[in-house]
């Protein structure tokens, strides 16, 4: 069961994370130098936002507090976050305001097009809150995404980052049916982990999810994500690995978690460069079409350039 918190007229910034308010506090640990990024800014940066401001969006760069932004953004690359900004859902890792969601915004596809059209992106990602309060969990609203893009920008591959639909039977059929060019969901930790980290979410229904979208479009491509630093072993990640390749997912992300505040889940620890770069050794050894794993990878993070190596490697293949 899903539980949901009506926030009509309170202070929002107070209680962005409602279900968290009586959680014990841990302390948010101190970077090390590796994890440290510049302060946004710049003439490119402020265009970037201007365009979102200006379209009415919102981006999963800002709602989830991303370390990359300034980088993403100084290159005119937003991640588009559809839906509204409220999930119905209350993952322990995640910043992303959690409550009772408003209607959908008919006119929120049209407009993520003709920002994607403004910004001149090659390739887009567009990710979701969960919306587990509608009949097919948003998947339609992906679909018409989809398809406002290609019309606005006929140029542009899409990648979608989706929830996993929990008992919403044809949803990814239907996200399927708009064809992106990448069919994008994390399953963000180890199994054992998610009673604790991910408790509205079910491990082997994400997997298939995945094994699903790669049914429906055999030469389309997949792609999931993991964060280290929740607690995890090496041989659980492992096994992750090689339940992800026995799903036929092409593109793995591996990246540090960050802990957003002393309510959200504990950090356990920072892994080094060089512990991400035993894990990409490992993934690529197992088959992944494409690996991406550094401690400030995230699943949209250098998705364009990642899509273009990710073509060339089935080319290779």
């Amino acid at each position: 069961m899903t539980t949901v918190f009506d926030q009509t007229g309170k202070d929002k910034r107070a209680l962005r994370h409602p279900e968290k308010a009586n959680r014990p506090d841990s302390p948010v640990l101190r970077k090390p130098e590796w994890i440290r990024v510049k302060a946004p800014m710049g003439r490119e940066y402020s265009q970037t936002e201007a365009i979102v401001r200006e379209h009415g969006l919102h981006t999963v760069c800002e709602e989830a507090g991303c370390p990359n932004i300034g980088e993403c953004w100084t290159h005119r690359h937003a991640t588009m976050m559809i839906l509204g900004d409220t999930c119905t859902r209350a993952c322990a890792f995640c910043n992303v305001k959690t409550g009772l969601p408003g209607p959908l915004d008919s006119g929120e596809p049209g407009r993520v097009g003709e920002a994607v059209a403004r910004l001149g992106l090659k390739h887009v990602v567009v990710t979701s809150v969960d919306r587990d309060d509608l009949p097919d969990g948003g998947a339609n609203h992906f679909a018409q995404t989809i398809e406002a893009i290609r019309k606005a920008s006929p140029g542009t591959t899409v990648e979608v980052l989706t929830p996993d639909f929990l008992r919403k039977p044809g949803a990814i059929e239907t996200v399927m049916g708009g064809r992106p060019d990448v069919l994008n969901h994390n399953l963000e930790t180890v199994p054992r982990l998610y009673l604790t980290v991910r408790p509205g979410a079910r491990y082997f229904v994400s997997l298939r999810l995945l094994e699903r979208a790669k049914d429906l479009a055999p030469h389309g491509f997949t792609k999931s994500g993991l964060m280290v630093g929740l607690g995890e072993t090496r041989e659980e990640i492992m096994q992750v690995m090689d339940d992800l390749r026995a799903a036929g997912v092409d593109f793995l992300t591996i990246g540090q978690y960050l802990q957003p505040t002393k309510k959200h889940a504990p950090l356990d620890r920072f892994w080094s460069p060089a512990e991400f770069k035993a894990l990409e050794s490992i993934a690529r050894a197992k088959g992944f079409l494409m690996v991406s794993a550094s401690p400030l990878t995230r699943s949209s993070y250098h998705a364009d350039s990642d899509f273009a190596e990710l073509k060339a490697a089935r080319t290779i293949s």
